[in-house]
């Protein structure tokens, strides 16, 4: 199952986030599910991070619950509201 998860980062984190991103990465590449896309939303200045964006292949949508608990962003109170959505892909 395709999943789209939109999260927004907590007010003035964006240095926390830039700390973690390596970590963040690391996460991503052994956290059991498939990351099909992703990356920073960003600030109409289009630099300013304040959020992250994922297509993600998972059987189920606990295992991304489960992704998103683990992550190093959630973990170091990076990541705030959380929107999680089934997925149905018609292109590409």
């Amino acid at each position: 199952m395709l999943f789209c998860l939109y999260i927004k980062d907590k007010p003035d984190r964006v240095e926390m986030r830039k700390q973690l991103v390596d970590e963040h990465r690391a996460y991503q590449q052994e956290c059991g599910v498939d990351i099909t896309l992703s990356g920073p939303l960003l600030a109409e200045d289009g630099e300013t991070m304040i959020g992250s964006m994922f297509l993600i292949e998972a059987p189920d949508r606990e295992a991304v619950e489960r992704f998103v608990a683990g992550d190093p962003f959630t973990t170091n109170d990076v990541w705030g509201e959380t929107t999680l959505t089934r997925f149905l892909r018609r292109h590409g």
